[in-house]
């Protein structure tokens, strides 16, 4: 449930913010041990990824030593535990790698997809929420083998198209080529108040952190950005957004003063926040940078990047740039 929501039934709960950025930054590295192997990568979400490793049977024979070679590479330079379902589609996939958590490896040869299935409880299938196996649960529907014995009409017309995509997965058949990662439009960090603020120096301090995070995300992807955009939302829910374009840049002190300046010029009622956000799109890669050899941004982006060089040893939290006052 959400947090505010759970705080006015536990407010003697001691709450523990997550590490959102620590996520990322594992989810970055998980993602190039796996591209030393993979020829096309496809990440599902930040904890999952799916690989085709279609015409590679010759250089890397049987795909469960594989799989297991990647595991243990995984585990010794990053200590985390990961399973692996290995199947000719991703649907199977996804379920396979779900089979043996939280460090197993389950191989479904071609065609046995549908064997495989039929004895797992319909609620393995993706997509399938606790509304939709309700609904199943109430038709005797309670394994995926009761999908298979029912025509495939019979939950196109329960279900319509939904039900024909649940009929197809049920039968072990799914997308079988990936989607190539694609351009990413924006990178944005929000936070949602635990109790609704007034406080500007409150609200300042925040938008302090967030310019820190995005900071961080632009010097993984060694981007830099040129569109500021600001998100106030109060707390009777009115919303709005503000963007300011900027000459591109990276520095956390100049994201933090612009989303700043439009905070203050935006703030017009005396009603307490609920919510702020920060979001940067129009990105240029940083060797394409225009003013590389102005002074100024020289000494500045030495700074910056002794700190981006601390953090990457240390962890996130090990340093600050002094941006706020």
């Amino acid at each position: 449930m959400p947090i505010r929501k759970a705080y006015s039934l536990c407010p003697q709960a001691i709450y523990v913010h997550g590490h959102y950025e620590e996520y990322v930054r594992y989810s970055h590295l998980v993602k190039n041990i796996l591209s030393k192997y993979a020829p096309v990568l496809e990440p599902a979400s930040i904890d999952e990824f799916y690989i085709d490793f279609t015409g590679c049977e010759h250089i890397y024979g049987a795909f469960p030593v594989l799989a297991s070679a990647i595991q243990k590479e995984i585990n010794s330079k990053l200590l985390l535990p990961c399973s692996i379902g290995i199947a000719s589609n991703k649907t199977t996939a996804k379920i396979a790698s779900d089979y043996k958590k939280p460090n197993g490896i389950t191989y479904i040869a071609p065609g046995t997809e549908k064997k495989f299935l039929a004895d797992l409880p319909v609620q393995v299938i993706p997509g399938v929420g606790k509304v939709t196996l309700n609904e199943l649960n109430g038709k005797g529907i309670y394994f995926v083998r009761d999908i298979t014995t029912l025509p495939k009409d019979y939950f196109s017309a329960a279900f319509g198209k939904y039900g024909t995509d649940l009929w197809e997965k049920a039968n072990g058949r799914g997308p079988e080529y990936l989607s190539v990662e694609g351009e990413q439009k924006g990178i944005s960090h929000e936070t949602t108040f635990l109790n609704d603020v007034l406080s500007i120096k409150k609200i300042e301090e925040t938008l302090f952190t967030l310019s820190a995070k995005l900071f961080q995300s632009l010097k993984e992807s060694n981007w830099i950005a040129s569109t500021i955009s600001f998100k106030l939302r109060y707390s009777d829910f009115n919303t709005i957004t503000r963007a300011r374009t900027i000459p591109h840049t990276d520095d956390p002190a100049i994201v933090f003063n612009t989303v700043r300046a439009l905070f203050h010029k935006n703030f017009t009622r005396r009603v307490a926040i609920r919510l702020v956000g920060i979001r940067l799109t129009n990105f240029l890669m940083k060797s394409e940078q225009l003013f590389l050899f102005d002074d100024t941004f020289t000494k500045r982006q030495r700074i910056i990047e002794a700190v981006n060089k601390v953090r990457a040893k240390y962890g996130y939290s090990s340093i600050s740039l002094g941006i706020y006052s």
